[in-house]
């Protein structure tokens, strides 16, 4: 496809991330398809990112994300400096075909401002819609066009956004054109950021009443390892104390986590996480919300894990009750079904992934929503 595309991953983490990441991880998925269709890409993102694109716009050298435990007021200007830029280089030049933004809040409201003077823009919603009512409620729709990551979000979405919106597109895993092998163990994993919309202490809660290993992967915050958390819970005067979800492990999580049945591993990425994943006996999603993506419950059909979960949000799009997982009504209910998880063949999860969630099945779909991005909008200057 003759098209030049820039990618605005926005400024918190690199592309790819060294670990946890979810729209960097998106994005590094996203891209090596769309240039094998002949697309050039020009990635926004941070200086450090290594991903390979034809070209890169940046402001920042490495990632901001640990910034974020900042109180606002000293990390507000951070999305506005790297949107700056991007508007710059749209600014600057003609070639860009297209904008696919990335960025909450702050992506949108600059590459609007630029109205018929900027070129098309897709803005994909990867987060609660409820989140900003202020922002999306009133959507500024006449230069923006969006799409969600599944039905369910977009069913939620407030009227000015899903008029707005040309589709939805599932998010999808590298790992579903792969195949690892790995002993299956007797524990189950909670892969994901440790906060209170992922639900860890209702897993570990059911964990340790049920006997069943659990192992916790992901950050606390900007912590990806126990010991960083330990020097933040160590120094009274640390602003980390203020962090929501230190917080919340501190006050919900930690009280489970004994080392034995319970382990909180920090993040892991790569061929750790593949092999951690691979061998669990099943992938718990005791989801305090409707997530509107679910990155790592593709990754765990990729890998052959069944998921047990709360049925909110995407889950129901894409686990098939009785085929690739369970999904429960209610806490009592989900314990329950684990106890059932050896019911779900491992390669009926495979096959799930390998036909709906494959880098290649993501890419085409984004490459029809690039189209209609590029038809919807009105002839301009440009």
């Amino acid at each position: 496809m003759d098209l030049t595309v820039l990618m605005n991953a926005g400024p918190w983490l690199p592309v790819p991330p060294a670990g946890y990441g979810g729209i960097e991880n998106v994005v590094a998925t996203l891209v090596p398809e769309l240039r094998r269709h002949g697309v050039r890409v020009v990635l926004a993102s941070v200086h450090g990112s290594a991903l390979e694109t034809d070209e890169r716009v940046s402001v920042f050298p490495e990632g901001q994300f640990a910034q974020l435990q900042k109180p606002y007021n000293q990390v507000m200007g951070i999305a506005h400096a790297h949107l700056a830029r991007v508007a710059d280089e749209l600014r600057r030049r003609r070639d860009i075909d297209l904008v696919h933004d990335h960025v909450e809040v702050v992506g949108p409201a600059v590459l609007a401002a630029l109205g018929a003077e900027g070129p098309p823009v897709l803005h994909t919603l990867h987060w609660d819609l409820a989140k900003h009512p202020h922002f999306y409620g009133a959507f500024p729709g006449t230069w923006i066009r969006t799409n969600g990551v599944s039905r369910s979000q977009l069913d939620r979405a407030p009227a000015a956004l899903r008029d707005s919106a040309l589709g939805w597109v599932h998010l999808a895993t590298p790992l579903a054109d792969t195949r690892i092998e790995a002993a299956k163990g007797e524990h189950v994993v909670v892969m994901g950021r440790i906060c209170h919309l992922k639900g860890q202490h209702v897993a570990a809660r059911i964990c340790q009443k049920l006997g069943i290993p659990l192992v916790l992967a992901g950050p606390v915050a900007a912590c990806h390892h126990p010991a960083d958390l330990a020097a933040i819970l160590e120094d009274p005067d640390d602003p980390g104390h203020g962090n929501p979800d230190v917080r919340y492990y501190t006050g919900s999580v930690s009280r489970y986590v004994d080392g034995d049945m319970v382990r909180w591993i920090g993040s892991v990425c790569g061929a750790e996480r593949d092999r951690l994943y691979a061998s669990a006996r099943a992938a718990l999603f005791p989801l305090q919300w409707d997530e509107p993506g679910g990155t790592a419950v593709v990754e765990a059909l990729a890998l052959g894990v069944p998921v047990v979960g709360l049925r909110r949000g995407v889950l129901p799009e894409v686990v098939e009750h009785g085929r690739t997982g369970l999904l429960a009504d209610t806490e009592e209910e989900l314990a329950e079904l684990l106890g059932r998880v050896d019911e779900i063949d491992p390669e009926e999860c495979r096959a799930a992934a390998r036909a709906r969630y494959t880098p290649a099945v993501m890419a085409e779909r984004y490459l029809e929503l690039y189209e209609k991005a590029v038809a919807a909008r009105r002839p301009s200057g440009r």
